[in-house]
């Protein structure tokens, strides 16, 4: 049985202001919550890692092999009209987040689109920790959107060269996975060894 609610990409809506981006709800089926929530990798690490380096099993694996599928590829390139298909992707998985996290930023022209699905069951912070859609790299306000960050919550935009976005600090648990499709293999490859050198630099220095 799936995990991914594929009906969530069709009833999510799409904007175009600031830039173009969908945010939409219930992204997974509620009937696989308990085993995805029990499967989630135990990572100790801070930050994004790959699905290289993180031990994925059971539920949580196949849904991460759903994510990956072109199902999900197809979906956000019927919403966004421009096909994902031909573009490689990598995908990381974050639990534990850091106050230096979530500063303002565009993500890097090697990318073509992002998309994010949160995990976490609840999210009582006020501010800290939910991403915004920002009209500017100056200030977090104003705001176009604020994303919760909870169980089933998928966003995912074009990348511009104004496609500002980021969280306030928030320190501690806060499930998230990021598939991201770029412009080339070249970049995909980089991209990993960047990741893989700033998972060894945190080994080493602890953070």
């Amino acid at each position: 049985m799936q995990s991914v609610n594929l009906a969530a990409f069709d009833e999510a809506e799409v904007h175009h202001e600031p830039y173009d981006f969908l945010l939409g709800s219930n992204a997974i089926k509620p009937e696989m919550i308990d085993e995805l929530r029990e499967s989630f990798p135990q990572i100790s690490k801070p930050g994004y890692l790959t699905v290289n380096d993180v031990d994925m099993k059971g539920r949580f694996k196949s849904f991460i092999d759903e994510l990956e599928g072109p199902e999900v590829t197809e979906a956000l390139s019927k919403r966004f009209g421009i096909d994902l298909h031909p573009y490689p992707r990598i995908t990381t998985i974050m639990k534990q987040s850091q106050a230096k996290y979530g500063a303002i930023h565009t993500d890097g022209p090697s990318k073509v689109m992002t998309m994010l699905v949160y995990m976490n069951d609840d999210w009582e912070v006020s501010e800290s920790g939910r991403l915004r859609v920002l009209h500017s790299k100056e200030a977090f306000e104003p705001y176009a959107m604020e994303v919760p960050p909870t169980m089933g919550t998928v966003f995912a935009f074009l990348r511009a060269d104004n496609s500002w976005h980021g969280h306030k600090p928030f320190v501690g648990e806060r499930r998230v996975v990021q598939i991201a499709w770029l412009k080339s293999k070249e970049d995909l490859e980089r991209k990993t060894k960047r990741n893989k050198f700033a998972q060894v630099l945190k080994g080493v220095f602890g953070r």
